[in-house]
């Protein structure tokens, strides 16, 4: 093969033509690794939703209403059985999306944390410290809510976690927006078949926040 001639023109050839290739192949990558993000978010979501909710056999098709998604679930004879939400607040490192769920009479079941970017060893607590069957203080879990629910630092009853109070204030912020949406919202939605074969696949981030002398910011 006769080698192309060191020109100007040949050489923006070739770097036109490496390029393309180059752009191609990352389009193609991109496309792959947003269809596994997009399929372990759902997987996610729909574990979330089951492990929230109390006993049930079938959803009723999901409800918006602005950033929450309510998720009301029923038992076999389609009595109502309590709801699933899908909320979020803004924390001290960005959006923290939690999915909570009510029994029928607006107890709390339990919650799963969707996404959060608070700092590790602190705001990351979320994860398990609201849900410390324990630390009466501490654990939401069974009670009834009331949209009301704020830490012990701005008079309430719940212990915020230890050096993160903003996260904990944003956490009970999302809790009591999804106890507020679900409440005020008439259901109108059809039921449907739950999935059962969902893996979970949940998604936290770690990063993006402050630290001094390698010691975390305290939020309080």
């Amino acid at each position: 093969m006769k080698k192309l001639e060191s020109t100007l023109k040949n050489m923006m050839l070739s770097l036109t033509c490496i390029t393309i290739v180059a752009a191609a192949a990352l389009a193609g990558v991109n496309m792959l690794t947003e269809e596994t993000i997009a399929a372990q978010k759902e997987a996610s979501r729909l574990k979330a939703i089951s492990d929230v909710l109390p006993a049930h056999e079938r959803l009723a098709e999901a409800e918006q209403v602005g950033e929450l998604t309510i998720y009301r679930a029923f038992g076999a004879d389609d009595q109502y059985v309590g709801a699933a939400v899908q909320t979020v607040a803004d924390g001290f490192g960005g959006k923290i999306k939690l999915m909570v769920g009510f029994d029928a009479d607006n107890r709390i079941v339990n919650y799963a944390v969707l996404e959060q970017t608070e700092t590790p060893g602190l705001g990351t607590h979320i994860v398990e410290w609201f849900k410390n069957v324990d630390k009466p203080g501490q654990n939401i879990l069974g009670r009834q809510a009331d949209g009301n629910m704020t830490v012990s630092k701005d008079g309430g009853d719940v212990d915020a976690i230890t050096a993160a109070t903003i996260s904990s204030r944003a956490f009970l912020k999302a809790v009591n927006d999804a106890y507020t949406t679900l409440n005020g919202n008439a259901f109108t939605g059809a039921t449907k078949q739950l999935p059962v074969d969902a893996e979970q696949t949940e998604t936290v981030s770690t990063d993006n926040e402050q630290e001094v002398t390698n010691n975390f910011v305290s939020q309080d």
